[in-house]
């Protein structure tokens, strides 16, 4: 039986606001198993990102029961259970590429040799190996995204969380990540979340991938992804690549029907 690493029972989460509730998600029930790559796709403001966050212990939902690893989002946080990867990559331009991956490993009081050893590991992981001693300005944006990738691996937490880490570049760039990302999440075994506007990058990417209607955020679909593991960039002119495309567009369509 695979492991339960994320169940989501009847999540709901609603803001107070000035001007009244904010409904940003509503009876939102999920799980993700170890190994997963699931993507959240919908439209802006449908609750993507908030509900990453509520895995990450970022929000809290104020209905129903989210568990990560079988305890609660805040003990899962506790715990370090998962590296979370920003829509920008938040390095530190004073301090080198090496020294914003080694930040959260100062901070957890890993020893100077573990953190080196470990900064090692991961530049090679993200192939930026040799790099460690330059500053963010001398990357590339695609680089400096997988450098923020690298800090999340750092201290070797089983989930990764990811909010749009390559929307802000260009499509070749973004093609390259999502083949360097694939072949990290198969050397690594991680349990990815990921959350994405392209439908493109959520089929290509995915195992598993969540449709979610406009707020209050639903979810409208979960689609359990026919592609191999292993998946060269032309897979997308595949019949079944195109086949769950165009069953995600029709669920991204479906859920703009909610009434309420």
């Amino acid at each position: 039986m695979p492991d339960t690493v994320i169940e989501a029972k009847g999540v709901g989460l609603t803001f107070q606001t000035g001007d009244g509730p904010v409904h940003a998600l509503k009876g939102v029930d999920l799980v993700i198993e170890k190994g997963d790559f699931v993507s959240f796709i919908g439209p802006s403001g449908c609750g993507k990102t908030t509900f990453l966050r509520c895995m990450a212990a970022l929000e809290t939902p104020t209905e129903g029961s989210l568990t990560v690893n079988g305890m609660s989002a805040e003990a899962a946080r506790q715990a370090r259970a998962y590296g979370y990867v920003f829509q920008a990559a938040g390095l530190y331009p004073w301090r080198t590429i090496g020294g914003n991956i080694r930040l959260p490993l100062e901070i957890m009081g890993f020893s100077k040799q573990e953190q080196a050893e470990r900064v090692e590991r991961v530049l090679e992981l993200v192939d930026l190996k040799g790099f460690g001693k330059k500053y963010p300005w001398q990357l590339s944006g695609g680089m400096q995204q997988r450098a923020s990738i690298a800090r999340a691996l750092a201290f070797d937490a089983d989930i990764l969380l990811m909010d749009e880490p390559f929307g802000a570049l260009d499509e070749i760039v973004r093609d390259h990540l999502n083949e360097q990302l694939l072949a990290l999440w198969a050397r690594t075994e991680k349990t990815i979340a990921f959350v994405t506007h392209s439908i493109p990058e959520a089929v290509y990417l995915s195992t598993k991938i969540v449709v979610m209607s406009p707020r209050p955020g639903r979810i409208a679909d979960v689609i359990e992804s026919p592609l191999p593991r292993e998946r060269p960039l032309d897979i997308r002119d595949s019949p079944e690549f195109i086949a769950v495309a165009h069953r995600v567009r029709d669920g991204l369509r479906a859920g703009h029907s909610y009434d309420d």
